[in-house]
């Protein structure tokens, strides 16, 4: 199973926040795999070149791309 990390940009500190997503088995408007973390609020579809497209899980949510994507095994 093929998780990976998302780091986004974390305004006024020198870390990002890093989140691992792993697949849910279903897939996105783009036709790649849906990954989520734990809580279920980050939801990203990665693309087999490791592209990634930010998917809604709330109103109002900022969908913002993540700086790095990395994969894990």
């Amino acid at each position: 199973m093929t998780e990976y990390e998302l780091s986004f940009p974390h305004p006024g500190q020198d870390t990002d926040d890093i989140v691992v997503v792993r697949p849910t088995g279903t897939l996105g408007p783009g036709g790649h795999p849906v990954y989520t973390d734990d809580s279920g609020i980050v939801r990203a579809e990665i693309s087999d070149r490791d592209e990634v497209r930010m998917l809604a899980t709330g109103g109002r949510q900022e969908l913002t791309p993540p700086s790095t994507v990395h994969r894990r095994a």
